[in-house]
């Protein structure tokens, strides 16, 4: 096992990370601020990323720190979800047993949020995630299920997270006045060649590596040239690169182990 060969508590590279460690990448510290932004604001946010980048594991990161006394977060991945499925996991997001029309749960969920925001003080959190998979009929009823006090209200903060297409479905004409109710957005870019680095030597360090430079200056740009800075793709290579070299008993990894490690698993 290469944890052992290489002196580490874990392996650095599994997505199992606590979010207390993650790594503080400029796309994490621009999004955060703008998250903090809505926290005050409410209502639409767009968050967009390139599939890997760490879309969902900034949203984990940002919902951990909502205060659960003045937040309610209810997240779902709607990759597959019917129309009639996305409302019942609005509803029940919401702590409550959905009606059986789709027009019933509109009013359901309508006074869930109205009774959680001005009764209880707690500010409803949706975050739906995959958003790219939505279909037209359920983005416009989004636009009028979070329609309050004829649109001068935002009781709610939701964010709608998705691949880059998402953001290309919202230019088109028939969604003008969702697109304009989004109050911020962000797109998510991956690491940069310095980052890809600092991330690597950072997620060593986290395992109790004595030495987190493993990987050379060599290794770390071939890193980022074959994944691009995607961080999922980044922990594949990596921890790749890891098994062979502990395989070749090779204590520093340089750009032509890193380069086998993407032969064997084809990146």
């Amino acid at each position: 096992m290469f944890t052992q060969y290489f002196g580490l508590k874990f392996n650095p590279f599994t997505k199992e990370i606590d979010e207390k460690h993650l790594y503080e990448s400029k796309d994490f510290g621009e999004l955060e601020s703008r998250l903090e932004y809505m926290e005050k604001t409410r209502g639409f946010f767009l968050l967009t990323a390139d599939v890997g980048v760490g879309k969902t594991t900034a949203l984990r990161r940002f919902a951990s720190t909502l205060n659960p006394g003045l937040y309610r977060v209810c997240y779902s991945a709607i990759a597959s979800l019917t129309v009639l499925d996305f409302y019942r996991s609005l509803v029940m997001g919401m702590g409550a047993s959905p009606e059986f029309s789709k027009i019933k749960m509109f009013g359901q969920l309508q006074q869930l949020v109205i009774a959680s925001y001005h009764d209880k003080r707690v500010t409803p959190v949706f975050i739906l995630d995959e958003a790219q998979s939505l279909s037209n009929g359920a983005l416009e009823d989004l636009r009028m299920v979070f329609n309050f006090k004829m649109d001068s209200e935002n009781p709610f903060i939701l964010i709608l997270a998705g691949h880059h297409t998402v953001r290309h479905r919202l230019q088109l004409s028939v969604h003008q006045a969702l697109r304009q109710r989004f109050v911020g957005n962000y797109h998510m870019s991956g690491l940069s060649k310095a980052e890809t680095s600092e991330y690597l030597s950072s997620r060593l360090k986290i395992a109790g590596a004595a030495d987190p430079s493993i990987f050379s200056e060599a290794a770390a740009e071939s890193i980022h040239n074959q994944t691009n800075g995607s961080p999922r793709l980044v922990n594949n290579l990596a921890d790749a690169s890891l098994k062979l070299a502990a395989i070749l008993d090779k204590r520093l990894i340089d750009d032509e182990i890193v380069y086998q490690a993407a032969r064997d698993i084809e990146i």
